[in-house]
């Protein structure tokens, strides 16, 4: 069996950013420094439905577009 390797490569916005292989959608939200509550998110092409976050574990070559949910009026 092949040594996991230490990390994988993401396109999020049109930038590459890493995360350890295994890591869950709002551990990475987290990591980059973004509340969970407070994002949309589209992953590979599709808006991504929050019931489906926890069970979203990201791979090599995913990619993100996170856009912050801004509250107003």
């Amino acid at each position: 069996m092949d040594k996991p390797s230490d990390s994988i490569e993401l396109q999020v916005n049109g930038e590459s950013k890493t995360c350890p292989p295994g890591t869950a959608l709002p551990i990475f939200l987290n990591q980059v420094g973004l509340n969970p509550k407070l994002v949309a998110v589209e992953y590979n092409g599709e808006i991504l439905v929050r019931a489906l976050w926890a069970s979203t574990i990201l791979k090599a070559n995913d990619r993100l577009e996170i856009v912050t949910i801004v509250g107003g009026g």
